[in-house]
């Protein structure tokens, strides 16, 4: 059975794909069973779509694997904290945990929710995971447009 760290080396390593991709490096996988059930990174610029974010892709791609529209039994590791509209989705999606790597004080979810829990009442949320390694990565993109 894999930690909470392997599954976020697996989303670094699609974070890593948006990065070399020159997108916001963040990425994302959904686990179920100890089974990897679906991956995305973020891809707002290579789809002209603003929504196109890690979780969102991820969620779509476990949605049509299991031909379900929930995810209760399922795990989120994301690189980076959610931001309001994900947290929209994963509320949605009554998803049963959600893992991320680093904060982000700037566009989280908390910003505008405070200390208001935005996603479904039995989601469990951990953060902190690998959180300087996601951290990093965000700052080495960021600083190679600078």
């Amino acid at each position: 059975m894999k930690s909470d760290e392997d599954y976020m080396r697996m989303a670094l390593a699609e974070a890593k794909k948006a990065y070399d991709k020159e997108e916001v490096p963040i990425g994302a996988v959904v686990v179920m069973q100890d089974k990897i059930i679906a991956k995305g990174f973020n891809q707002v610029e290579l789809m002209n779509d603003s929504t196109a974010h890690a979780e969102i892709i991820a969620l779509t791609t476990a949605y049509n694997y299991l031909g379900s529209k929930y995810l209760p039994e399922a795990t989120l590791y994301v690189t980076v904290e959610p931001c309001l509209m994900c947290s929209g989705a994963l509320y949605w999606s009554k998803i049963g945990r959600i893992v991320f790597g680093a904060y982000d004080e700037k566009n989280s979810y908390r910003r505008i929710a405070g200390t208001n829990n935005p996603f479904h009442p039995k989601t469990e949320i951990m953060g902190g995971v690998l959180e300087e390694e996601c951290s990093e990565l965000m700052k080495e993109f960021f600083k190679k447009l600078r």
